[in-house]
């Protein structure tokens, strides 16, 4: 990454941290609620929430779950029971290996062939989801998100499945910011230097999938989103210009994934359109 670039997306992690964890308990409280549910994977992304939940609310007001499937790597289960023990914060493990292969046991015989990967990977994450919302009604708890900045804006994640959530602590922080703030709260270091991965199949990466690292990545997004340049001016600063565009083509492909579901004008009020109130209004 550019030296000019790092700098500006150097965090004051005191004040981050401030900031974040009172977002968590103001908007968890002021909605009826007193605890938070949360997917802990084992990556630097859900480790990074559980820290804040547990510094927001309090380590008895957080219920980490753990969710693998039969592929998932050992060592995300042994990071994700890491995090659970430098917090000592309630967990629960939930395999999902039984339902994910039941369902696919049944469309694959329907369909007549067997699901692609990247199918079982979205099913994996949807499973999951679905998890944390019954468990979010059974505990009487809010789900926390575990989606970066970087994630959101390129769409890597599965629409009501990782992405979905409650509230999100860490949307807001680019990948390279995710890192910094997670080694400022003492995130454990073997989850700190492994390589980011959703663990849906064997030997998967994030930045094997992409084609690009996350650091290239925050690199434009930054200049794009932020900063508010051009992919011409980008390209002018040296960057490779198939990158860049692909970077940007892929934020707007996946615009829908960020949007809540598009409702069909007929009336004079419109729900989403026409209807719109701050998120806290009538609280």
């Amino acid at each position: 990454m550019r030296p000019e670039i790092e700098a500006k997306l150097s965090l004051n992690p005191s004040l981050v941290t401030s900031v974040l964890t009172g977002f968590l308990r103001d908007e968890v409280t002021k909605v009826g609620f007193q605890k938070v549910v949360f997917g802990l994977s084992g990556g630097i992304d859900s480790a990074l929430t559980a820290f804040l939940a547990t510094e927001a609310l309090g380590r008895d007001r957080v219920h980490a779950v753990l969710m693998p499937y039969r592929t998932s790597s050992r060592s995300s289960v042994e990071d994700a029971l890491k995090v659970v023990e430098a917090l000592q914060i309630p967990h629960t493990v939930i395999d999902i290996t039984a339902p994910v292969d039941a369902y696919f046991a049944q469309v694959d015989r329907i369909l007549g062939y067997e699901a692609s990967a990247l199918r079982r990977g979205n099913r994996m994450a949807r499973e999951r989801m679905v998890t944390l919302y019954d468990l979010s009604a059974a505990m009487n708890a809010l789900v926390l998100g575990t989606s970066n900045k970087t994630e959101l804006l390129l769409g890597y994640g599965t629409q009501f499945g990782d992405m979905a959530s409650a509230l999100n602590p860490i949307g807001d922080l680019y990948k390279c910011q995710v890192r910094q703030l997670a080694a400022h709260l003492g995130v454990p270091q073997s989850v700190l230097e492994k390589a980011p991965s959703a663990d849906l199949w064997a030997d998967q990466t994030d930045e094997k999938e992409l084609g690009f690292t996350y650091d290239e990545a925050d690199e434009i997004l930054y200049q794009w989103v932020d900063l508010r340049m051009s992919p011409d001016e980008i390209v002018s600063r040296g960057y490779p210009e198939r990158l860049v565009r692909g970077i940007v083509e892929r934020v707007r492909r996946n615009q829908y994934k960020r949007r809540m579901p598009i409702i069909a004008k007929l009336s004079g009020r419109t729900i989403g359109l026409d209807f719109r109130y701050l998120r806290d209004w009538g609280t």
